[in-house]
């Protein structure tokens, strides 16, 4: 057995029965190399796709914020346009004269404010519209996007 054992490095040596374990080695160090290659690709990709998500999340909350910012206004000037139309009626029922002129008064308020209300809510509609298409848009882009590439 000590003979066995004095040959087993000789025939290391010798380069003959190693040689397949050298394959072997080349072998494994490439698919480590292509694995890690593979994986820094894979790395790259997703911290990419999270970048632009980040980015189209950030684009959308600016619009949302945008959008709070203009619906306040447009229900503050509401709010102005329909506390004057009530100060002018005030103003005019207390300068009316008959029972009859202060009816016609309050029925033509009544239809002033009835169509402004109607107009008011259009514009509420029509901005609630907007700014959710707006604060939409870089989500959508941004999933559509990932649908494309992915194709």
């Amino acid at each position: 057995m000590a003979g066995s054992n004095s040959l087993a490095p000789l025939a290391s040596q010798s380069g003959a029965p190693a040689a397949p374990g050298v394959a072997l080695q080349e072998a494994l160090r490439e698919a480590a190399e292509k694995g890690l290659a593979e994986s820094r690709a894979a790395y790259a990709r997703t911290r990419d796709a999270a970048d632009e998500a980040a980015a189209a999340y950030e684009a959308s909350f600016a619009y949302a914020a945008k959008g709070v910012i203009d619906l306040n206004s447009k229900a503050l000037d509401a709010l102005r346009a329909n506390f004057d139309a009530g100060i002018d009626f005030a103003k005019a029922a207390i300068n009316s004269r008959t029972v009859g002129e202060l009816a016609a008064l309050h029925s033509d308020y009544a239809r002033k404010q009835a169509e402004a209300f109607a107009a008011q809510a259009r514009e509420f509609g029509d901005l609630a519209q907007k700014i959710a298409a707006e604060t939409m848009a870089p989500i959508k882009r941004q999933i559509g996007g990932m649908f494309s590439l992915s194709a």
